[in-house]
């Protein structure tokens, strides 16, 4: 049903103003009354500003989508498959999803595998494969996503990308995978004729460093090396204590061309790498380490401590995190060298549930954040090359408290250093909102660079794009209501963060400084 409700509120100037609202329910399956979206969502409720905001959503809600930061594979755009029934699409790569409904006690082997054999073969678990009984369990759990982001992301997806008009319930579950179901079959639901829907201009894949890049060379043959490019990812190779550590050094070793025996080899395979990597088109590094530190080793104590690991000694937690640091500084040497942008997001501790991981694999959310020292933590490596001309580090978080005390006032002053979006966590409409308040009066908007959605869940990059939009054009909105913005200064900032800064914050070097910028203008 659809009610109309009006509210007056006071105003300076005039007595009252009117605010009229929409809202649209939906009842049982087979109702014909529709599940739609208020245009309204997620900008500001005041009648002062929502106005603003609605102009400034305007400039920068068609702009393309540039997807700097993210997990889908490359492989999927390069085959062009169907994508497989609604579950395979939206429920098993969204790890948001499938934490929310354990968290409530739906056992683990319900959602948190979708499908397949244990990893382990000894677990009394076995996963469920039926993937219209996985649907099910997520639609009777829908209300446990009220007033999060997923619940913004997937409801956008539905209606918006996927012609659903049926709120998610036990009794509509059916009805919506069939629907689903139905337009998956389609060519128009096929991976690239939706990248070209979303208005997707550039993707970045997350790639391992011993990765062939096979996918993305077919990508490039067929015209498609500017719009997918691949993200160069090292973490396990930087970490001696890793479970894989010694696999992942001979598969370095095979995809370099160079035997791994030495420090220095070993330091020769990663450049190696690299080198391959910018040839395909990369922009960027990718690092997600626990801690911060960049403290750099003597190269004899680093190749001392490589050379432990690399013979089967065991390397203490102590002796492995100095190395993992030191290689941060490392990777900084070679991002000034190569141009590679390097983003650094630690600060989480990753399968915390070591069971789970046994079992289910990673990425079944179990990964949870811990408190991150940035400022001490920094130092070596932006005393080193936070004025380097060839230098660009991006920094994320998901410990806010660090944004006003710590990041903010090291990327407002470093000219290599800009700060990333709300990620993961934060990556929410009060996340955003608390990211603006804290980092502009120090950063300001130009130290930033534009938001990256960090999926693996294809169908909801436009959601996440969207809104982070919509939050911007609030915030901006709220300046121009306390007249510390003009109105175009809003609308040429807002289509800045949607667009311009994250193409410029990328861009290959030779693009990247100031003054040869891609702009749009509003």
């Amino acid at each position: 049903m659809t009610a109309q409700h009006v509210t007056e509120f006071p105003t300076a100037g005039s007595a009252q103003t009117t605010l009229t609202t929409t809202t649209t329910t939906t009842t049982r399956a087979g109702d014909p009354e529709h599940w739609t979206l208020h245009p309204d969502r997620a900008l500001p409720a005041d009648p002062v500003t929502r106005p603003l905001a609605r102009e400034i959503y305007a400039a920068t809600k068609d702009l393309p989508i540039v997807s700097m930061h993210g997990h889908v594979d490359a492989q999927v755009l390069d085959e062009n498959p169907l994508f497989g029934d609604p579950t395979e699409l939206l429920i098993i790569p969204d790890h948001y999803l499938v934490r929310m409904i354990v968290s409530q006690g739906t056992s683990p082997d319900g959602v948190a595998h979708m499908g397949g054999a244990p990893l382990d073969p000894a677990s009394p678990i076995t996963p469920r494969t039926d993937h219209r009984a996985i649907w099910r369990t997520f639609c009777e759990n829908w209300h446990l996503f009220r007033g999060t982001p997923t619940r913004y992301w997937m409801e956008h997806e539905l209606v918006e990308v996927f012609g659903v008009h049926q709120r998610p319930s036990a009794e509509t579950a059916d009805a919506i995978y069939d629907h689903l179901s139905e337009v998956l079959t389609t060519d128009a639901y096929r991976p690239r004729a939706l990248f070209d829907r979303f208005n997707i201009e550039v993707l970045a894949t997350t790639d391992s460093a011993s990765s062939d890049l096979a996918h993305h060379a077919s990508l490039a043959a067929q015209g498609w090396g500017d719009k997918v490019v691949p993200t160069f990812r090292p973490d396990p190779l930087l970490h001696l204590d890793h479970a894989g550590w010694a696999a992942d050094i001979a598969a370095l070793g095979a995809a370099s061309g160079i035997d791994v025996v030495s420090y220095a080899t070993f330091l020769a395979a990663l450049r190696q790498r690299r080198q391959a990597f910018i040839a395909a088109g990369a922009r960027a590094t990718d690092h997600g380490h626990l801690l911060a530190d960049t403290t750099p080793l003597s190269d004899a104590e680093a190749s001392r401590i490589f050379d432990l690991a690399l013979g089967g000694a065991p390397v203490d937690a102590v002796a492995a995190q100095a190395f993992s640091g030191h290689m941060l500084f490392q990777m900084a040497a070679m991002s000034a060298e190569d141009g590679l942008v390097m983003q650094l997001h630690p600060g989480v501790l990753r399968n915390h549930d070591r069971a789970m991981l046994g079992t289910f694999g990673a990425d079944k959310g179990y990964d949870v954040p811990v408190a991150v020292e940035y400022t001490r933590a920094l130092r070596p490596l932006l005393e080193a090359f936070g004025h380097h001309p060839g230098f660009r580090i991006i920094v994320f978080t998901i410990d806010e408290t660090v944004y006003s005390r710590e990041l903010a006032p090291m990327a407002g002053v470093y000219p290599a250093m800009k700060l990333g979006a709300p990620w993961w966590f934060l990556d929410s409409p009060d996340g955003m909102r608390r990211f603006r308040d804290t980092a502009t009066e120090t950063a300001g908007f130009y130290n930033t660079t534009g938001f990256v959605d960090d999926t693996r869940a294809f169908a909801s990059i436009p959601a996440r794009h969207d809104l982070s939009r919509r939050i911007d054009a609030g915030y901006l909105a709220r300046l121009v209501a306390e007249h510390r913005l003009d109105l175009d200064e809003a609308v040429e900032t807002a289509v800045d963060l949607a667009y311009n800064l994250p193409l410029a914050a990328y861009a290959p070097r030779a693009l990247s400084t100031p003054g040869s910028e891609p702009h749009v203008d509003h």
